[in-house]
């Protein structure tokens, strides 16, 4: 299963929307077959195995990282695959939360004949594809927050200047998040500021690269702006209310920039809820949030965010001028503060990368998982 695990994070962010998934084949012992996952449209994992066990999977033991589908969607079943390929047990890390697929896969499976287990590794499973099972079970994209800022927690010094903050090793590291996401988001302030291009550029990279949206309720940043560079196969997109000049929009819409018009909160700025559901119905599975204060505080103060990075850089910025990493309403006392859970930490250089998951006390996860490999 570990092996089953290796291989499905060959495939990582590449095969939205579909989770990543890893198969191994063993038979008396020793590994016959295994494959993975590696785009939308093309085999699955299991059918890879077994292509490769040939007829060496006739009474062996599959592993894999997801229950195995019983639909028809772009490709047949796996498990009718696995039934004819004469596969007498599967070991599979975690249920599929896709209506369509959960624990149906595992009844077919157990009806013809197979013997059938659930869980091994399934916390790692689950983190492996956590963010296509949050948006199966909510319909919205898994929101992950990312900062950098200093000792004392600055994010840029009072003139506004804040590059760079971190060094190149934790900017590094952000590049791969971006390159596993589907989507990235700023305000128009971090992009009118910042002009940054959002993109995942790593030495030989060539896999996809996110969608790229930026809030901008008015209609202020430039149409000469680097994340509406049209050579990203990403696209770029909008995210504005009415109060945008139809001029601006015809401007952008001929750079073939997207422009989503959303209703308008109290404030005057574009309603997160109906732009997350948005980006939920386009298959939108993941959203890195960079910034900036404003941004972070709507997304926590609203509870859209599952999970958090924030990089801390040795410095000393200092002044009450200069910005924190997240503005928005706030708590009025510590208990009520965003809490994160299975925090863990990460040198990049003299950086530290501060890691953990927002712990949402109203939902109850109902998940058949056995602990760590």
């Amino acid at each position: 299963m570990r092996r089953a695990l290796a291989l499905a994070r060959l495939a990582e962010g590449q095969t939205s929307p579909n989770p990543a998934v890893g198969a191994v084949l063993v038979r008396g012992g020793k590994v016959v077959g295994e494959g993975y996952h590696s785009r939308a449209g093309g085999p699955h994992a299991e059918v890879e195995a077994l292509r490769e066990a040939g007829d060496l999977a006739m009474n062996s033991t599959l592993h894999v990282t997801l229950e195995p589908c019983n639909h028809t969607g772009r490709t047949p079943p796996c498990t009718e695959a696995i039934v004819r390929a004469g596969v007498t047990e599967v070991n599979y890390a975690v249920r599929d939360p896709n209506p369509s697929v959960s624990g149906g896969g595992h009844e077919y499976l157990e009806n013809a004949g197979l013997v059938v287990h659930e869980g091994l590794c399934g916390e790692e499973a689950r983190h492996l594809n956590r963010f296509y099972i949050h948006a199966v079970q909510t319909g919205r994209p898994y929101v992950v927050a990312k900062f950098a800022m200093s000792l004392d927690g600055k994010i840029a010094t009072r003139s506004g200047e804040s590059r760079w903050i971190t060094g190149a090793d934790a900017r590094a590291e952000v590049h791969k998040l971006r390159s596993v996401v589907d989507a990235v988001l700023v305000g128009a302030g971090t992009a009118i500021s910042d002009n940054p291009l959002l993109t995942a550029r790593m030495e030989g990279y060539e896999g996809s690269q996110p969608r790229r949206i930026v809030l901008d309720s008015h209609g202020r940043v430039p149409i000469e702006s680097a994340m509406f560079d049209s050579e990203s196969s990403g696209g770029s997109v909008v995210a504005t209310t009415d109060a945008m000049p139809e001029e601006h929009r015809r401007a952008l819409e001929k750079l073939g920039v997207e422009v989503w018009t959303f209703p308008r909160t109290g404030s005057g700025q574009v309603k997160l809820s109906v732009l997350l559901d948005e980006l939920g119905n386009r298959g939108t599975r993941s959203l890195l949030v960079e910034g900036g204060a404003d941004v972070f505080g709507s997304f926590f103060d609203k509870g859209h965010v599952q999970e958090l990075w924030a990089f801390v850089a040795p410095i000393i910025i200092g002044g009450p001028e200069a910005l924190s990493p997240v503005h928005g309403n706030g708590v009025p006392r510590p208990s009520k503060a965003t809490r994160l859970g299975k925090t863990s930490l990460e040198r990049f250089g003299d950086d530290v990368l501060i890691r953990g998951y927002v712990i949402q006390s109203s939902r109850v996860e109902k998940e058949n998982v056995h602990g760590n490999c």
